[in-house]
């Protein structure tokens, strides 16, 4: 970590939120076919859990005629630390979207929001009751927890720079490419190999929301159960080389891409070092070689449309 980062208070990923134009698509097909569970509605609204993971849910739909990232959501261990991120924040010139104060969001919790540097809405919070929830079971392929989120950053070393700086996130790996320069950076607020990574592109959008499966077999029975009912693939099946995840890349019904993936690497932060992995090289891409080939056109699909809510909080 940089000497200029803060101290790490982030403890995990809990959540991302999307405003879409057509919010019954967008339920129908999250709960139809990607295997979440909705478990609480509101006027224009869809909370949905994972069944594996103790967060109230996961993911937040919401009705709108712009598309966009409503907010991304991390944990933090105390309101103490809720409070320090605050202020810290504030005294360093980070707009705050609201003081921390009680979330009336399902489980509650003691948490704020504020504007990234390029306009994203973020949340932190803490003491947010945990949800009942359950082992997932041998071959159910089903969404285990959301395992990271990418955004896309038309000032990407600006915004890495400003989760380091601010929000204590460190460095795992960067993807760099012999034309293009550097590509994405995966960041970390715990052992895992990335939490939130920051890609490369034209404008600032949703890159891709990650959801954990079970285990290999529970990830292939996922991804093909998609392919048979014609969701529009974009990458994979496959292996990265950076995080040695798995990946299967599809597009939901509004056009953000998704994945299916498991056995990120847990890093042992005390000896880890940031490496560069070259895009060229098609092991870096997929060490199977069973995915189709990543080109031009492939990656245009997860530019998304532009964040159409830069600078502007969600109204809930």
């Amino acid at each position: 970590m940089p000497d200029t980062a803060a101290p790490r208070l982030i403890t995990h990923l809990r959540h991302v939120d999307l405003a879409v134009p057509d919010l019954a698509a967008q339920q129908a097909f999250y709960t139809g076919q990607w295997g979440l569970t909705e478990v609480a509605t509101d006027s224009g609204l869809s909370f949905l859990a994972a069944e594996g993971s103790p967060e109230q849910y996961v993911m937040r739909l919401r009705r709108s005629a712009d598309k966009r990232i409503d907010l991304i959501a991390f944990g933090a261990a105390t309101p103490a630390d809720v409070d320090t991120l605050a202020g810290r924040l504030a005294r360093d010139g980070v707009r705050l979207v609201s003081e921390p104060g009680v979330l009336a969001t399902p489980g509650g919790g003691y948490g704020f929001r504020f504007f990234d540097n390029e306009g994203r809405t973020v949340e932190i919070s803490a003491e947010v009751a945990e949800r009942t929830h359950r082992r997932i079971e041998e071959g159910e392929s089903i969404p285990v927890r959301l395992s990271h989120v990418v955004v896309n950053s038309a000032d990407p070393e600006g915004t890495v720079a400003f989760y380091e700086r601010h929000l204590g996130f460190a460095l795992s790996d960067i993807l760099t490419h012999p034309r293009n320069g550097h590509m994405m950076w995966f960041l970390r607020c715990n052992p895992w190999h990335h939490s939130f990574a920051v890609a490369r592109c034209p404008h600032p959008s949703l890159h891709h929301a990650s959801f954990e499966m079970r285990g290999i077999d529970e990830y292939m029975r996922g991804t093909g159960r998609l392919l048979r009912a014609g969701v529009e693939k974009i990458w994979g099946p496959g292996r990265h080389k950076a995080g040695n995840n798995t990946f299967s890349y599809f597009l939901d019904p509004q056009g953000n891409t998704i994945e299916y993936t498991t056995e990120l690497e847990r890093l042992d932060e005390d000896t880890w070092h940031p490496g560069l992995h070259d895009l060229s090289d098609p092991d870096v891409a997929d060490q199977w070689g069973t995915a189709n080939r990543m080109d031009e056109f492939v990656a245009k699909k997860s530019f998304n449309d532009p964040d159409r809510g830069l600078f502007m909080a969600p109204p809930v």
